[in-house]
């Protein structure tokens, strides 16, 4: 009976997936290729900029992996908010079919975003590895946990600003402005080692740098100083996930499908 049960669950998202990828990136012009393009550009865009305007003595830290580890948590980040909350307006005609929920919108979106910027992040890596600008990664443990947690943070961020919005056209309105006061919250744009000593602790209590800095442990290991607190960080993501999923389910009753 779960077997089962599970085994339709995954045929919907999976299907929900796919029709997600023709809508978004068109079934030509690259497709898929364009889910993992659109991340890779931006982040090498903001590498080479980095490289060719800040010089190399001001920091012991590589200008290239401190960037590209930064933009790719960045862009999970902000990625898992916004496609949050087109979820259900964009797919709104397609809960005339019983067996499709709000939820499935959520869950494909989720999972569609963690596929697209995990390759994204992979060809980054392999590209600046190839240019020798990043070493293998110290701790593959720290990086993928790291780069999981962040990704069930921001989707906990996104299920929770879509909950409310799913309440409030006001509050659809003021999740752009909530989304960018993220990047300053996300700690990408610096090491938690730079900031004062007395503001560090305080700084950590924010999640999503906790996953930042797991993530450059993995990269950088013994070479640079990171700061996080692995046991808070899961306690966090798990919050952030289950507040987001009972906002959404409690939602539902809120949207007009006449």
């Amino acid at each position: 009976m779960i077997r089962a049960f599970l085994s339709r669950q995954s045929q919907i998202i999976g299907a929900l997936m796919m029709r997600e990828m023709a809508t978004r990136y068109g079934r030509r012009g690259g497709g898929f290729l364009w889910l993992v393009g659109e991340p890779l550009l931006f982040c090498v865009g903001v590498i080479l900029m980095w490289v060719f305007i800040r010089h190399r003595g001001q920091s012991d830290v590589a200008v290239a992996p401190f960037v590209m580890s930064g933009y790719m948590c960045l862009i999970l980040l902000r990625h898992s908010i916004s496609f949050s909350i087109s979820a259900v307006n964009s797919n709104i005609g397609l809960l005339y079919h019983r067996a499709i929920s709000p939820m499935h919108f959520f869950v494909s979106r989720s999972v569609l975003e963690l596929a697209g910027t995990t390759l994204a992040f992979i060809v980054v890596y392999l590209a600046l590895l190839v240019l020798h600008q990043v070493g293998v990664p110290s701790d593959w443990l720290y990086l993928y946990g790291g780069w999981f947690l962040m990704w069930l943070m921001a989707t906990g961020t996104g299920y929770i600003l879509s909950g409310l919005a799913m309440r409030s056209d006001v509050m659809e309105r003021l999740v752009p402005l909530v989304s960018y006061a993220m990047i300053p919250l996300s700690g990408v744009f610096f090491m938690i080692d730079w900031l004062p000593e007395a503001v560090r602790e305080k700084y950590l209590l924010i999640p999503f740098p906790n996953a930042v800095e797991m993530v450059r442990a993995g990269i950088f290991g013994d070479m640079v100083t990171t700061h996080f607190n692995v046991g808070y960080a899961i306690a966090s993501a798990l919050v952030l996930l289950l507040a987001g999923l009972l906002l959404i389910r409690n939602a539902e009753g809120y949207l007009d499908v006449e």
